[in-house]
């Protein structure tokens, strides 16, 4: 039953949902691959440093790389072995760019190093249990990945209304968070109950899609009065932050603004089992419900240790790799396309989406229709940003909000000139951010300049303070000076006084 008082975002569509090809089946642990690749950045913010060297023996769930400032978080060895590298390797995206590794060769053993839980989570202050969360390694797993202890340290510094577990999956194919819920629904309600705890939030929402009765039917009996249950209608981008947010409460996220501005902190629900496993457990963020489907043999769900190459994964579920399939890392909307699947998956890899040769229809001029601004969940106006990035008009674009864009894809999918606009946003939004880069590095560059010339100023002047008076010392000279060379002025002329006088007594 959907719940009553449910609002609408604008635009949106209607989609086939495809979710049937993997969601019959429980989900497969995935046997150890040959090799873990584990990248430093698996997520929003700065790279994590490492902690280790290249022949070090590590244990799984041991700290390899330690976080590198606050919006960063640690990598953990996700089974045991030997570090082989720390270097280049490719990772998920779409120009097929390398980042830097550690490189794990599994022993087999998968053997833990030593953790433990923190007991009675409801005792703890939220600091601490924050501070649990961000020493496990977890951020966002819903796409976003963004570290999980910074949308908490928001809540303790303003006051939360609603914490919403956002379990709403709405991208056509996906649906590892449906089978999450099916198999480990304690998991996601001790661990909702955790972040509401974090961030002692007023009222806590687990929202799902109308389409998923069973994960709706699993949670049901663990519920107490403390968590709301809300089904929402099969609308896609529904599970979109602000989209999900104005349909549970009617609110819109302020322009360039965060949903904490208006009182409301939202999780994923993997984030909600990865916090359970954390708090209770003492196990860090090193595996994931991925979701393997489109045209392989054997479509489903697998629970993946990060790290894992994307190749492995896919063979687990019948696929080899063939010659010009396409792979797409998340869903057919919103997807990554890559080259290869040499890449490993990491925390934010939710679906392994193959498909057959995309025979795209070439691009045509735009006809102005209108349909793109009508299924626009962000009320953009689709067509003015195309032409926009298309004359790189970078003023325009931020006037007219670029960056409100969530690139959900829906105003490609209606376009019947078969224009890839979010293809050009995104290029438009990288250049943006290069430029706005490089005015920054600038700024940077002239303040140390600034900050040298002050600092050389300073010593200068201490320098002087240190030293005698000049105009003082310079007349000093001076006068030593003109005393020497009076001196030997009267000497010389002593000297031929003297010489004068000798010569009259000799003539005598």
């Amino acid at each position: 039953m959907i719940s009553e008082g449910l609002h609408r975002f604008p635009g949106g569509l209607k989609l086939p949902t495809e979710k049937g090809l993997s969601n019959g089946h429980e989900s497969l642990i995935t046997p150890l691959p040959d090799e873990i690749i584990l990248p430093l950045k698996q997520h929003v913010g700065h790279p994590a440093e490492p902690v280790i060297s290249i022949g070090d023996n590590v244990y799984k769930g041991q700290v390899i790389a330690r976080a590198n400032g606050y919006v960063s978080l640690p990598v953990h060895a996700s089974t045991s072995g030997k570090i082989r590298d720390i270097g280049l390797y490719a990772v998920p995206d779409a120009l097929g760019l390398k980042a830097p590794c550690i490189k794990i060769e599994p022993d087999g053993l998968d053997s833990w190093c030593d953790i433990q839980g923190v007991g009675d989570f409801a005792s703890m202050d939220p600091l601490t249990l924050q501070h649990v969360i961000r020493d496990a390694g977890i951020s966002g797993m819903g796409g976003a990945a963004f570290p999980a202890h910074v949308k908490l340290k928001e809540g303790t510094q303003t006051e939360v209304n609603v914490l919403i577990i956002n379990a709403v999956e709405c991208e056509p194919f996906i649906t590892c968070d449906d089978r999450l819920i099916r198999e480990k629904p304690g998991y996601i309600v001790a661990g909702t109950r955790m972040i509401r705890h974090a961030v002692q939030a007023r009222r806590c929402i687990i929202a799902i899609e109308e389409d998923m009765p069973e994960a709706r039917d699993a949670l049901l009996p663990l519920l107490d009065d403390d968590i709301e249950l809300i089904t929402v209608p099969t609308i896609y981008p529904q599970g979109g932050e602000k989209q999900l947010i104005r349909v549970l409460t009617g609110l819109d996220v302020p322009s360039n603004g965060l949903p904490i501005d208006i009182g409301i902190i939202m999780h994923n629900v993997a984030t909600a089992a990865a916090t359970y496993r954390a708090v209770h457990r003492g196990e860090p963020l090193i595996s994931r419900y991925v979701t393997v489907t489109g045209h392989v043999p054997s479509p489903r769900n697998l629970q993946v240790l990060l790290g894992t190459p994307v190749r492995h994964c896919a063979n687990q579920c019948g696929y080899q790799e063939r010659s010009g399939d396409s792979i797409i890392l998340g869903g057919a909307m919103m997807g990554t396309l890559v080259r290869n699947m040499h890449m490993p998956v990491i925390k934010s890899t939710h679906c392994i989406l193959v498909k057959r040769v995309l025979n795209r229809a070439p691009e045509m001029p735009c006809i102005r229709c209108g349909r793109c601004s009508d299924v626009c969940p962000a009320r953009l106006l689709p067509q003015q940003l195309y032409w926009y990035a298309r004359s790189q008009d970078q003023d325009r674009l931020r006037k007219h909000h670029l960056f409100e864009c969530i690139e959900c894809g829906c105003c490609s999918y209606v376009c019947p000139s078969n224009i890839p606009l979010v293809h050009y946003y995104r290029v438009a939004k990288n250049k943006i951010n290069q430029h706005e880069k490089s005015l920054f590095d600038a700024m940077q560059a002239r303040q140390r300049y600034l900050t040298r010339k002050e600092r050389l100023a300073r010593e200068a002047e201490l320098q002087s303070e240190k030293r005698p008076d000049t105009e003082a010392t310079k007349t000093e000279t001076q006068d030593k000076k003109a005393y020497i060379r009076e001196a030997v002025k009267r000497g010389r002329t002593r000297r031929r006084k003297n010489h004068g006088h000798k010569g009259d007594v000799s003539d005598e």
